[in-house]
């Protein structure tokens, strides 16, 4: 059989291909990408109902009574999914066991969500204190932000801000605890003067972590600020 023949090159195709699939991260089945389609549609996907603030699921697209009543430091809000089964463990997978496959899954999700229409002129990570970096040994936020940042072509500042504050996890906190626990954790030096910043997290729980970041990021001069999540915990 020659070698060029139709059948003979066929059959090459067909063991590339094979050769090139992947598991689904989640199920195990043979995929093109590292979710299968019936486990990337059957993801926790907001409603698409949310305040356009903090992407609480509200019956129309409007402020939700929150942030009219207290309106945070930043002003819109971009988020994929619930903090809910499976995210939860592929989120907890990334951070805590330093499963670094699931970087670009939640970082392809998120961009999904994000209109080019509204891109800022930076991507700033939510920072994490030297010893919990030390701890971990990555930014799972940072990390996801590389991704964005490289796939849309976003400037990515890694280190304009930093956490100058060892705080207690966030986790179980109430929220006035939450932003006591928070307050002046964060440093910038940079001068961001008329300058539109998407702070990037992997999930946001009430919004404490953010609006401390987006404050300071105001006052060193930004116009506006933006908060992109990941997940959302409802």
């Amino acid at each position: 059989m020659s070698i060029y023949s139709p059948i003979f090159l066929n059959n090459r195709l067909n063991l590339i291909r094979r050769f090139l699939r992947k598991n689904c991260l989640l199920c195990g089945a043979s995929s093109d990408d590292d979710l299968c389609g019936p486990c990337l549609d059957s993801l926790p996907y907001l409603p698409p109902s949310r305040c356009p603030v903090c992407a609480s699921p509200v019956a129309e697209n409007l402020a939700c009574g929150a942030c009219l009543a207290d309106p945070p430091a930043f002003a819109h809000t971009v988020a994929v999914v619930s903090y809910a089964f499976p995210v939860d463990a592929m989120i907890h997978s990334l951070k805590y066991r330093a499963s670094l496959a699931m970087v670009p899954i939640l970082a392809d999700l998120l961009i999904t969500q994000i209109d080019p229409l509204t891109f800022p002129d930076f991507i700033v990570p939510i920072p994490l204190h030297p010893a919990r970096l030390r701890e971990r040994g990555f930014n799972q936020a940072l990390e996801i932000a590389r991704r964005v940042s490289k796939k849309t072509g976003i400037a990515l500042l890694p280190n304009v801000c930093k956490r100058v504050k060892n705080t207690a996890s966030q986790t179980g906190l109430p929220w006035k605890e939450r932003q006591k626990n928070i307050r002046s954790a964060f440093a910038c030096e940079m001068d961001l003067t008329g300058k539109h910043i998407a702070v990037l997290d992997d999930v946001m729980t009430t919004g404490a972590t953010l609006n401390e970041l987006a404050r300071l990021l105001r006052k060193r001069g930004a116009v506006e600020v933006s908060g992109w999540v990941v997940a959302r915990t409802l």
